[in-house]
């Protein structure tokens, strides 16, 4: 019997000491939401959209209500979800209408030919297979607000070009949430979501829902979540870069250091990863102050292993 595992994260960044406690809560109770599937049977696809959308409902952080305004003043969100079994993805980007963008990628995956929507479409493929739109405003927080007000009168913009030549990138906007998981069929899965970072260009989709960036998943190797800065990541393939190092000789936890060295050392990145293979082998690195993250299995459990970290 295949004992299921379900690996969470809510961004790497320099998380504050004041902010600790509710990163801790919200990736415990997101863990707690996919185990809860994975314990029922459920596939570790059911499990990853119900631990990222409880991150989604959580305010904490950087995905669906409480994530940062973009330019001008509104939410945009992008998610991925992917199967390591058929190799199926669904994603959404810069949908401004919906609470849970995970789980409309959940639509595309099951019920289109086509792997991403984006804008309208994407939020009109997902009210016709019965997900309800919400008004913007909804999804956006006074805290959000008073946050995107500051930047802009510090005329901050968040572009790569920006950072590109400093030694030490930002790392004050980096809550990206995620999760892989593996189920009791022997299948691993992975999601993504993000409301991206402060002051984005309007339009602009980061890494986390593109295909091999920001999430990927295959049976043959791994699943893998990013969070961080995006455009490195987008430029490396990161997650698919990771997942296809990991072998039965070379495992997730030697792999999860190995990319993020690469992403420094190459693009001058910052960030974390989650890795999972079939073998309920986990990965874990970050070379930001902290990276929320939990993990459930039964092993762990019995352990005292599934408290998060940083």
């Amino acid at each position: 019997m295949i004992d299921p595992v379900i690996l969470v994260h809510g961004g790497a960044w320099a998380i504050p000491d004041e902010a600790c406690t509710d990163h801790r809560r919200g990736v415990e109770r997101a863990a707690a939401a996919g185990w809860a599937a994975l314990a029922k049977g459920a596939s570790a696809l059911d499990a990853v959209e119900d631990a990222v959308a409880v991150l989604e409902d959580d305010e904490t952080f950087d995905a669906g209500r409480g994530s940062f305004l973009n330019r001008d003043g509104k939410v945009q969100l992008d998610s991925l979800i992917m199967c390591g079994d058929s190799l199926k993805a669904g994603g959404v980007g810069c949908v401004e209408h919906l609470r849970n963008p995970v789980r409309a990628a959940r639509l595309v995956l099951e019920k289109s030919p086509h792997c991403y929507f984006v804008a309208e479409g994407a939020e009109r493929f997902a009210e016709e297979h019965g997900m309800s739109l919400i008004e913007n405003e909804e999804l956006v927080l006074p805290r959000e607000v008073e946050r995107w007000q500051n930047a802009a009168e510090q005329r901050y913009l968040s572009l790569p070009a920006e950072f590109a030549g400093d030694p030490e990138p930002p790392m004050n906007s980096h809550d990206t949430v995620g999760a892989v998981a593996l189920d009791c069929h022997g299948n691993i899965a992975g999601a993504t979501s993000t409301g991206g970072t402060l002051n984005k260009a309007p339009g602009r989709v980061g890494d986390s829902s593109l295909i091999g960036c920001g999430c990927y998943a295959d049976n043959e190797t791994a699943a893998a979540s990013t969070t961080g800065w995006g455009e490195p990541m987008m430029k490396l393939v990161l997650a698919k870069w990771a997942a296809d190092r990991v072998t039965a000789d070379v495992g997730p936890r030697e792999v999860a250091p190995a990319a993020i060295h690469y992403l420094k050392r190459r693009l001058n990145g910052h960030g974390g990863i989650i890795l999972l293979d079939r073998r309920g082998r986990i990965g874990i690195a970050h070379n930001t102050p902290r990276m929320a993250w939990a993990m459930q299995s039964q092993i762990a459990r019995e352990s005292g292993l599934s408290c998060p970290a940083w």
